[in-house]
């Protein structure tokens, strides 16, 4: 394992985003059915922050037990993905390393990096569980 590795070797792509203006249930039914747990939050294309499963969750721990339908209406009707969405994000450009994406995640404060093109245009993401993953294919 090489430790000046480039960040597109763990980052995701094109990650899925979702806009600032839509409704919370929105991005609660992205994640529901995605394999991952953040999305970027976007406002007119610009990365503005990170929603993950577990920040709505964290606003509807309360409602334990609704049906899902009864659920995505009360979040609507009670928050917004601003409610939700860290705006601390943590950020590197293309030209990062993988060392320098985990040396971000390894205080466990937070557990994705958004990855900026040289123009401050969404690139990518970075996971923990990315960052795992390479680790395990390393090894």
């Amino acid at each position: 394992m090489a430790k000046r590795d480039d960040i597109k070797a763990v980052m995701t792509e094109d990650p899925t985003t979702i806009e600032r203006s839509e409704p919370i249930s929105a991005a609660y039914q992205i994640l529901q059915r995605a394999p991952f747990h953040h999305l970027v939050v976007t406002d007119d294309g610009e990365a503005v922050g990170i929603v993950a499963t577990s920040d709505i969750l964290r606003l509807v721990y309360d409602v334990d037990g609704t049906d899902d339908r009864a659920l995505r209406s009360y979040i609507d009707h009670q928050f917004t993905i601003d409610d939700a969405m860290s705006v601390d994000l943590r950020t590197l450009t293309l030209g990062a390393t993988v060392k320098e994406a985990a040396a971000l995640l390894a205080d466990g404060s937070f557990h994705s990096i958004v990855v900026l093109d040289d123009g401050g245009k969404l690139a990518g993401i970075v996971t923990t569980t990315d960052l795992a993953r390479y680790l395990r294919d390393e090894l």
